[in-house]
């Protein structure tokens, strides 16, 4: 037992270390990555009441390459505060550029996953406290406004999507 938590503890710290100011934030999502799977499964069959079965294994193997995506994100975030700061560091000025894009990135699909956490609770019927309701409906609100601003201004790639879809 004490050879196993030695090795746990090694890894994590390797983690931690190697993600610096990334570690809370991506250790957070990580956990509501998790939760939102399992809530997932668990309000399944209150969504789709017609079907026989309404887990499907398609809407499964989906969900997980919608995780992992998340962390290419953060990946893809990673790489523009890289670039950055090399470029700042070739250009010889002597400022270090702090992950910003990064971090962005990562408390914003926080933020996705704490909605959806808290749409799967509502859909399984577990009582959720009064406060939190108009806070998740204005970030929805607020996320579906951008969405659809983007696409009026056709700027979005799920207009592009949706076109070469039709097509």
């Amino acid at each position: 037992m004490e050879k196993l938590k030695a090795i746990f503890i090694v890894i994590s710290s390797t983690i931690f270390s190697w993600l610096g100011v990334l570690a809370l934030p991506v250790t957070l999502l990580l956990g509501l990555n998790i939760a939102d799977y399992i809530t997932g499964f668990a309000a399944a069959p209150y969504r789709d009441t017609t079907s026989e079965r309404p887990v499907k294994s398609y809407k499964s193997i989906r969900g997980i390459y919608k995780k992992v995506c998340m962390y290419l994100l953060i990946w893809i975030g990673w790489i523009v505060d890289t670039m950055l700061s090399s470029t700042l560091a070739q250009a010889n000025f002597e400022m270090q550029w702090p992950p910003v894009f990064a971090i962005v990135i990562t408390c914003w699909l926080i933020f996705n996953e704490i909605i959806s956490l808290l749409e799967n609770i509502d859909d399984i019927g577990a009582p959720i406290p009064p406060f939190l309701m108009p806070i998740m409906q204005m970030i929805r609100k607020k996320i579906t406004l951008d969405s659809e601003l983007e696409e009026s201004q056709g700027n979005s790639t799920s207009t592009q999507k949706k076109a070469r879809d039709n097509t």
